[in-house]
């Protein structure tokens, strides 16, 4: 299993809703400057689905992340499971004015555990920066 964590300086409520809207997730999904999430749909719910396009944006790599939610308990837990099989679990901790937030998930098999680890904390990093600027 692959832990990525960062601690964000805002509310609950905004730290959760910046996270899971469609609108928000294509402004801070991306592990890299020249990278970006051209697409976002997110049906927060167990058994919703969600798919987000990333691509580099001069168009020379992409890939679709997506899955579907197996737990949602709202300001504390995502579970999902992707279409490749893999699971994960996004927990929110409610610290007053800050929110810890920890993503824990199975690694690809076809890349390398420290690539995998680095893109998801630079997502985890530019989540902060979203939040705390927006």
């Amino acid at each position: 299993m692959i832990t990525v964590q960062n601690t964000i300086n805002a509310s609950i409520d905004k730290v959760w809703n910046l996270w899971t809207l469609p609108e928000h997730i294509q402004n801070w999904n991306y592990a890299f400057d020249d990278w970006h999430t051209d697409y976002a749909e997110n049906d927060l719910q167990v058994n919703g689905k969600f798919k987000y396009e990333m691509a580099a944006k001069d168009k020379s790599a992409g890939f679709d992340f997506e899955g579907e939610y197996t737990r949602v308990e709202k300001y504390q837990l995502i579970e999902y499971r992707l279409f490749d099989n893999r699971a994960g679990s996004i927990y929110f901790e409610n610290l007053g004015n800050k929110v810890k937030l920890t993503e824990v998930f199975e690694p690809a098999k076809n890349d390398s555990e420290s690539m995998q680890k680095e893109w998801c904390q630079n997502v985890i990093n530019n989540f902060k920066k979203y939040v705390e600027n927006f």
